[in-house]
């Protein structure tokens, strides 16, 4: 499939502005014409299969993460079959990085919040779902929708501008990009095991240098950790509340009528993650002056999270002062270490060991899927202490030894970010009639299939829960 793909032979004007030319033999319908909206409700609960909107995928939910429904509960659910396609209508103007159509391959339930689409004669049904997954991927639903969330409803689909090539061109569109993303998703699959095994490098040497020191000849003496063993004999072992202040965040929802407010921006978990900080969205709040000082952000406070994913609990970084003033939710702790005693990198460095990974899921209270800590944890977390003049020296031969760990890190998570773009556009691209693939051969059902096992296990979204603001809100609104 190593070829240049070409445009259609002629082309026509779409009438449509953000879709400009189309290929001459395809028709432009309104939505009407190529979908009808569903709703079946689930009167009686003759269905108990519950499904879920998971990154543009349908997919059974597991008993485990019903969250305490009763079962009584799902008969105001509405019941899909395969084949139909399920809109999340909800939150455009707050959430711009859900994906907000899927395909159901199953027969269950979902939540009413959510509409539910079936094609008409226009339109094949995994043409009908990637044509609405195409325009969702240029935002042209951002620019629609009502109400103070921007909600879409049936009218805002009954005079869409859709895209109808003759069916064989349906079909071939369809199996073409099926393909392409089997083959976009063993490659990302690889690359994520990739990075799994240089953070288990990284991590190593991180152990190695915050529990032992650099010196491997230095005499050792029996930490009192069971799972840890010995440590250099001259490093002390402190609790973390004897060495530094641990603050907690802002408490959001609280009722502040009649009272002056001032907005603050503020850091979620999402933004908080294993070794670093991801900025690149960030919230504000409307709160009191009074409360501000109680949840405002220090220089070199080393940032840790209160819960999640088990593998994340308390992950580190620290702030800089990166936005200045800026606060943090009760879901995160701003540790402060007395900088006379522990510095804020080897601290973070500690956080990020096995050695604290391991404390902090022995003593976390857990569920089925998450794991979260406490204040009172953290200040009892043992503190492995060298003096300042080694936690430096240990500081700067990390700094160099990770470097090029981190950098193939970083190379790799760039190279996946640059194949879903490249895979996104031709998505686009193929769908909107700007690039023509009715002629490309295909492999076999056997030889496509044959590697798909590469990097089984590993999620190809690589998109932590924090981030998220998807069918959860809906399943909790409905």
């Amino acid at each position: 499939m190593t070829r240049t793909f070409n445009p259609y032979s002629a082309y026509k004007e779409s009438g449509v502005p953000w879709l400009g030319e189309v290929p001459a033999h395809w028709e432009v319908l309104p939505g009407r014409a190529c979908y009808r909206e569903k709703k079946v409700p689930n009167t009686g609960l003759k269905e108990t299969t519950v499904l879920s909107l998971s990154y543009g995928q349908i997919v059974v939910k597991p008993p485990e993460k019903l969250h305490g429904l009763v079962p009584a509960s799902f008969e105001t659910y509405q019941i899909v079959d395969p084949g139909d396609i399920i809109i999340r209508p909800t939150d455009l103007q707050n959430d711009w990085n859900s994906l907000r159509f899927g395909l159901s391959r199953h027969r269950g339930i979902i939540t009413s919040a959510y509409m539910c689409f079936h094609t008409q004669d226009a339109l094949t049904r995994d043409y009908g779902h990637l044509l609405l997954h195409t325009y969702d991927l240029m935002k042209i639903f951002y620019g629609l929708g009502s109400g103070l969330r921007q909600n879409l409803d049936w009218k805002d689909f009954k005079y869409l501008p859709c895209l109808a090539p003759p069916p064989a061109g349906q079909r071939a569109i369809a199996a073409f990009l099926d393909h392409h993303d089997r083959l976009t998703r063993r490659y990302i699959r690889a690359q994520q095991r990739l990075i799994k095994l240089l953070i288990e490098q990284k991590q190593a040497l991180i152990q190695q240098a915050v529990t032992r020191g650099l010196d491997p000849d230095v005499p050792l003496k029996d930490s009192g950790v069971e799972w840890l063993g010995k440590i250099p004999a001259h490093w002390e072992i402190i609790p973390l509340k004897n060495l530094s202040i641990i603050q907690s965040g802002l408490t959001l929802g609280k009722n502040y009528i009649g009272r002056e407010l001032v907005e603050y921006p503020y850091l979620r978990v999402a933004n908080v993650q294993d070794g670093r900080l991801d900025l690149s969205q960030i919230k504000t709040v409307l709160i009191t002056e009074e409360e501000v000082a109680r949840c405002t952000l220090q220089d070199g406070d080393v940032l840790m999270t209160e819960g999640g994913d088990p593998d994340k609990l308390g992950r580190g970084c620290v702030w800089e002062d990166q936005i200045k003033p800026c606060l943090h939710q009760n879901h995160i702790f701003a540790v402060r270490p007395n900088s006379d005693r522990l510095l804020p990198y080897f601290l973070a460095a500690l956080l990020t060991s096995q050695y604290a990974k391991t404390y902090f899921l022995r003593t976390a209270k857990q569920t089925t899927n998450l794991a979260s800590t406490n204040k009172t944890t953290i200040g009892q977390f043992s503190v492995l202490l060298p003096s300042l003049e080694e936690q430096r020296e240990i500081l700067g031969v990390l700094e160099s030894k990770t470097a090029q760990v981190q950098q193939a890190i970083t190379h790799t998570q760039s190279q996946i970010a640059l194949v879903r773009e490249y895979h996104t556009r031709l998505i686009a691209d193929v769908v909107t009639g700007k690039l023509d693939v009715q002629d490309v051969t295909l492999p076999t059902d056997e030889e496509a299939h044959a590697f798909d096992d590469v990097g089984e296990g590993f999620d190809d979204e690589a998109i932590d829960a924090d981030d998220l603001d998807t069918e959860e809100d809906a399943d909790a609104d409905d």
